[in-house]
C-alpha cells in the first residue's frame, strides 16, 4: 500500500494516543489479582535496585583505594606505587575492610561505584607507557582483574556491601578493548578478546569484522566518534552478531554475582540502537540502575546527549550540572543566577531529570579542590548545593579528605586519608542521611526562592514534604534575604547541618514568609519539613477504617477521575523508564499504603510482584509499544500518576539499515518512520535518524546506514524520509518496505531510495 496507508496510521495513533490521555483516568476494569502481597521492599532498601533516588554513590578507582591484600599486588614494571600510571595495590579486600569499619556508613553512603571488574591486559602501553590500573582496557570480561581478586573476593565484597544496606556499581566499558592502533607502533595485546581463557579475536588479524577498523576520531561528528577509535583504543563492531552476543551475556553474569547497577563508558561512542538492544536485554533478567558517561564541556543543551538521556533506557552523568556548580562555586567565573538557570534548563530538557547522576567531580577531571584553587570552603559549599539538589548525587573517593589533583592521572592518585572529622565528610554525612529520611529531596521538584549573584535559595518539595537550602558563596560578605517565602509549614526549624557552614535555625510565619534571615559570608543552611501524615491506610490502631468514604468519586471502572500527586499518594520515580511486556519495573514514592491496590501502565491492569507503602514492584502488561501513563490505585482508593513510561514492542535486536540512492537536497537528512513504537509509529516527529553517510569501511554519500533496536521476529513496515531542522519532510514514493527482524543476534537490511 501506497503513502496513504501511512496516514491511517498516523490518524490511528493519534486515536490511540486519546484513549490514554490522563485528562480522562478511564481505566477499564480488571480482575483483582493484586492483593495479599506480602514481600516489603521500601525504596530506600538496598533490595530497590532499580532505584536510586534516595541513594549517595561514591565512586572509587580500586586500585588507589586501600590494599586490603598485598598477595594480588602484580609484579613487575606495571607496579610502582611512585607511579600514577601504573598499579598501586588497592583491590576488593581493601574495600571491604572499609565497608565493615563502617567508613561509608558513617558518611551516609548508600552505593559504591567501584572500577570495571573484568581483566584487563598487564603490560604497559607503549603509546603512554600506562598500566591497565584504572580498568578501562578490557581484556576477557569473563574474568577478574587478577589485581583486584578473585570471583570469591567480588561475592564477599557484594555480600559485605549489602549487608550493610549499600549497593555496588560496576563500571563497563563495552566500547573497546586495549590500545592496538597507532603508526609505528607494535601492542602486544594487540586489543585481543578473550571469553573466558578462549581467545575470541585480535585487531589486526580480525577475519570475522569483531572490530571496527577506522582511524583515530576527531570528534567532528557523532558518527565519526561512534565509528572511528578513541586514542586507538580497538574499537569494537557491536554490530558483529559474535561481540553482540558476547557483551549481553558478559554484562549478565556480572549481573548474576549480585551487582546492583551499571555505570557505561563512553555511551557517546557506540550507536544507540545498539545500546537500547543491550539494555532491553539486560532488563529482561535484572531490574537494576543504569548509567551512562556522555562528555559534555559545557552547561548548554546538547540536542544529541538529550535525545539519548529521554530514549535509550539509560540515565546519564549530568555534566551540565556538575559544569554549572564548578564555574559557580569552583571558579566562579559565573553567577548562582546562571546556576539556577542550569537546574531549571535541565528540568526542563530531560524527561527523567531525577535519574540523572550529578557530580562535582570525577577521575576524568581536575578535583574540585584544585579548580577551586584549593578553597576548602568551595568544596564544603558545593557538597551542599550537590546533595540537596535533584538527581542522584555522586562523591568521588577522597574529595571529602580535599584531595587534590589537576589532571589524569594526578587526579586519581592514592587515597589520602579516612579522617571522619574533616567538615566535607561531616557535610556528606548529614545530608546524604537527609535523603534517606526526607522524600523531598528523592522526588521533589525544584523551585527558585531567592538569588543573586552570590546567594542561592532553593527549595525542593514532594507531597507535602519540603527541603529548603540556602548558600551564600562570598565568604566576605554577608545578604539580608527579604522577602523569602517557602513552602515550609508555619514553624521554627534548625539547620539540618547544626551549624557546621554558620548556618542558622529559621522561623516561618502562617503566610510562608521568612523574616529576618541574614545570610554571613560563606553561610550555607538546609532547613527540613518531612510529611509522615500520608504512611498509612485509613486505619486505626485496632483496625476500624476511619476514614471518610470515597466511592462516590470513583467511575464505575473503579478509577477516580481526580488523579493527584500532590496529596497523600505520591510517585517520585519510575525504572527503568523503558521495558518490554513482562519486565519488572518499580515504582517508588510515599503513601502507596501498606496494603497492596493496584498499578495500571496506561489502562491496563499490571501484575504486582511486590508492595510498600514506598516501593511497588510490578510486571509490565502484555501491551502494544508505545509511551503510557503509571497509576497507582491505594486500597482505599486516592491515586496518584506519573507521566510516561515507555514500552517496547517485545524483545530488542540490533539491525543496520542502508538505502541506497537517497540523493537529499541541502540541509536535509535521512530518517527512518514505520509502524512500531521503536520507528516512531509513522510519527514523523519520532523518526530514527539521522542516518549516516561518511564511514568509509560501512557506506559514503548518497548511501546512508543506521543501527536500529527493533521487535525481534515481529513483521514490520516501513519508509525512508528526508527531513531539514525546520521539519520540512519528503517522503520516498513506492509502497511500504517490510522486514521481519531476526529472533536473536543482528540483522541487516538493504534498500534502495523509492523514486
Amino acid at each position: 500500500m501506497k503513502k496513504r496507508r501511512i496516514i491511517i496510521g498516523g490518524l490511528l495513533l493519534m486515536l490511540t494516543m486519546n484513549v490514554y490521555n490522563s485528562s480522562s483516568f478511564e481505566v477499564k476494569a480488571a480482575k483483582e489479582i493484586n492483593t495479599n502481597t506480602t514481600k516489603k521492599i521500601e525504596d530506600t532498601s538496598v533490595e530497590n535496585k532499580a532505584d536510586f533516588s534516595t541513594d549517595v554513590i561514591y565512586q572509587i578507582v580500586t586500585d588507589r583505594f586501600v590494599d586490603g591484600d598485598k598477595s594480588n599486588n602484580p609484579t613487575g614494571d606495571i607496579f610502582d606505587k611512585s607511579n600514577n600510571r601504573k598499579y598501586h595495590g588497592g583491590d576488593w579486600a581493601g574495600i571491604t575492610q572499609k565497608i565493615e569499619d563502617g567508613y561509608f556508613t558513617n558518611m551516609g553512603i548508600s552505593a559504591l561505584w567501584i572500577s570495571s571488574p573484568v581483566e584487563n591486559i598487564m603490560t604497559i602501553d607503549p603509546s603512554n607507557q600506562s598500566a591497565s590500573y584504572h580498568g578501562y582496557w578490557g581484556k576477557d570480561f569473563f574474568r577478574t582483574n587478577q589485581a583486584f581478586g578473585t570471583f570469591n573476593d567480588f561475592k564477599k565484597l557484594v555480600q559485605t556491601a549489602h549487608s550493610k544496606n549499600i549497593k555496588i556499581v560496576i563500571d563497563f566499558a563495552p566500547n573497546h578493548t586495549s590500545t592496538a592502533e597507532l603508526k609505528g607502533v607494535t601492542f602486544p595485546e594487540d586489543g585481543a578478546l578473550y571469553r573466558d581463557g578462549k581467545l575470541v579475536g585480535k585487531f589486526s588479524n580480525d577475519k570475522e569484522g569483531l572490530f571496527n577498523h577506522e582511524s583515530w576520531t576527531d570528534y567532528s561528528s557523532l558518527e565519526n566518534g561512534i565509528y572511528h577509535s578513541m586514542y586507538g583504543l580497538a574499537d569494537l563492531n557491536h554490530m558483529n552478531q559474535k561481540v553482540d552476543t558476547y557483551m549481553k551475556d558478559a554484562i549478565n553474569k556480572w549481573l548474576d554475582l549480585g551487582v546492583d547497577g551499571i555505570r557505561v563508558d563512553a555511551v557517546k561512542h557506540m550507536q544507540q540502537g545498539w545500546q537500547t538492544n543491550w539494555l532491553s536485554s539486560i532488563y529482561e533478567k535484572h531490574n537494576v540502575f543504569v548509567f551512562g558517561e556522555w562528555f559534555n564541556g559545557g552547561t548548554q543543551n546538547d540536542a544529541e546527549m538529550t535525545n539519548f538521556a529521554n530514549s535509550s533506557g539509560m540515565s546519564l552523568l549530568d555534566f551540565r550540572y556538575a559544569n554549572a556548580i564548578r564555574n559557580t562555586i569552583g571558579n566562579k567565573s559565573s553567577s548562582m543566577k546562571q546556576l539556577y538557570q542550569v537546574m531549571a534548563d535541565t528540568e526542563a530538557d530531560y524527561s527523567e531529570v531525577k535519574d540523572q547522576v550529578t557530580f562535582i567531580d570525577n577521575h576524568d577531571m581536575s578535583r574540585f579542590m584544585s579548580y577551586s584553587k584549593n578553597n576548602a570552603e568551595a568544596v564544603n559549599q558545593a557538597y551542599v548545593a550537590l546533595l540537596t539538589s535533584r538527581g542522584v548525587p555522586t562523591i568521588y573517593y577522597g574529595s571529602e579528605q580535599y584531595m587534590k589533583g589537576e589532571s589524569d592521572p594526578d587526579n586519581r592518585a592514592d587515597m589520602n586519608s579516612f579522617n571522619r572529622n574533616s567538615k566535607a565528610y561531616q557535610i556528606i554525612g548529614k545530608l546524604a542521611k537527609l535523603r534517606k529520611k526526607n522524600s523531598a529531596l528523592a522526588y521533589g521538584n525544584s523551585k527558585e526562592r531567592w538569588v543573586n549573584d552570590d546567594v542561592i535559595v532553593f527549595e525542593r518539595k514532594f507531597g507535602n514534604s519540603v527541603v529548603m537550602t540556602a548558600i551564600n558563596r562570598n565568604e566576605n560578605r554577608s545578604y539580608d534575604i527579604n522577602g523569602l517565602f517557602t513552602d515550609l509549614p508555619k514553624g521554627k526549624y534548625n539547620d539540618e547541618l547544626g551549624g557546621i557552614l554558620k548556618g542558622k535555625p529559621i522561623e516561618v510565619n502562617e503566610k510562608g514568609e521568612v523574616k529576618g534571615l541574614t545570610l554571613g559570608g560563606g553561610e550555607c543552611s538546609v532547613w527540613s519539613y518531612e510529611d509522615n501524615t500520608s504512611n498509612n491506610d485509613g486505619l486505626d490502631s485496632k483496625g476500624t477504617d476511619n476514614r471518610a468514604s470515597s466511592k462516590n468519586s470513583l467511575s464505575s471502572n473503579g478509577i477516580d477521575n481526580k488523579v493527584s500527586n500532590n496529596g497523600t499518594v505520591n510517585i517520585g520515580n519510575v525504572g527503568p523508564y523503558v521495558g518490554i511486556p513482562g519486565n519488572k519495573i518499580t515504582v517508588v514514592g510515599k503513601g502507596f499504603g501498606k496494603k497492596s491496590g493496584n498499578v495500571y501502565v496506561g489502562k491496563e491492569n499490571a501484575k504486582i510482584v511486590d508492595w510498600s507503602d514506598s516501593c511497588i514492584n510490578i510486571q509490565v502488561p502484555n501491551i502494544e509499544g508505545g509511551e503510557y501513563e503509571v497509576i497507582v490505585k491505594k486500597s482505599t482508593g486516592e491515586l496518584a500518576k506519573y507521566k510516561s513510561f515507555r514500552v517496547l514492542s517485545s524483545k530488542q535486536v540490533a539491525t543496520r539499515f542502508f538505502v541506497n540512492n537517497a540523493q537529499t537536497q541541502y540541509g536535509y537528512s535521512v530518517y527512518l518512520v514505520g509502524n512500531v513504537e521503536e520507528l516512531g509509529k509513522w510519527n514523523v516527529n519520532k523518526a530514527v535518524g539521522p542516518f549516516f553517510n561518511s564511514t568509509g569501511s560501512i557506506a559514503t554519500y548518497p548511501t546512508w546506514f543506521y543501527d536500529i533496536s527493533l521487535p525481534a521476529g515481529k513483521k514490520i513496515e516501513y519508509k525512508y524520509i528526508m527531513k531539514d531542522s525546520a521539519g520540512n519532510v519528503i517522503w520516498e514514493s513506492g509502497m511500504n518496505h517490510e522486514y521481519t527482524p531476526v529472533k536473536q543476534g543482528t540483522g541487516v537490511v538493504v534498500n534502495d531510495w523509492q523514486r
